[in-house]
């Protein structure tokens, strides 16, 4: 495995806007506007972060305006005046220190947008988001090589033997190996490495 993986810590927003509990709706909206944001967080005391109000929660209230439709939590959103209100709590979060991977993960399987990312105690560091998860595949190729030579290949069996060129990302492997399986794992190997797009092996076997 490689010995570097990105953090979200490495590509997160820490200029973040956020909000009180008491903010109107009104300020929300404003805010997201402002801001160019899908979401903020909202801040209780020092800065713990107890919820998030998305561009979701707040459009309840223009769904829900003429009708009786959608449950009891649609109708409290609609009839909402305050972040504290409108929030969907508890806030989805992750810690600076996870792996992009994880984030990624979390984002996918929560549905989610953005993350606000806080420390051991819950106060806010920053804010990561999906654009900002794709910056791993602005790495140089020449970076991505160098990763692939040294945290990857020097840490298996495999020596000098194999050979690493990449382009646009997609890392193509050449040389011989003493045996076919260890092609998978040399393979799950490279693909680990953040901004590698394709693995492509092309070798031999003794």
């Amino acid at each position: 495995m490689p010995e570097t993986l990105y953090k979200v810590s490495d590509v997160m927003t820490h200029t973040v806007v956020a909000v009180g509990s008491e903010a109107p709706f009104k300020d929300v909206v404003e805010l997201l506007d402002q801001w160019k944001v899908s979401a903020v967080p909202v801040l209780a005391g020092e800065g713990r972060v107890v919820g998030v109000v998305s561009e979701a929660d707040l459009l309840a209230k223009e769904e829900f305006r003429d009708t009786d439709d959608g449950g009891l939590a649609e109708r409290v959103k609609a009839s909402a005046l305050t972040a504290g209100e409108l929030m969907s709590a508890p806030a989805v979060t992750v810690h600076a220190d996870a792996t992009v991977a994880e984030a990624a993960r979390i984002m996918a399987r929560r549905h989610v947008k953005r993350l606000p990312v806080v420390d051991g105690v819950g106060l806010l560091q920053g804010v990561v988001s999906r654009s900002d998860l794709l910056k791993v595949f602005l790495r140089s190729d020449e970076d991505i090589a160098e990763e692939v030579r040294h945290g990857v290949l020097n840490l298996l069996p495999v020596g000098d033997a194999l050979t690493v060129s990449v382009t646009d990302g997609a890392v193509t492997l050449g040389g011989s190996l003493p045996e076919r399986g260890l092609e998978p794992v040399i393979a799950r190997a490279v693909r680990s490495v953040e901004g590698v797009v394709d693995v492509r092996l092309e070798l031999t076997h003794r």
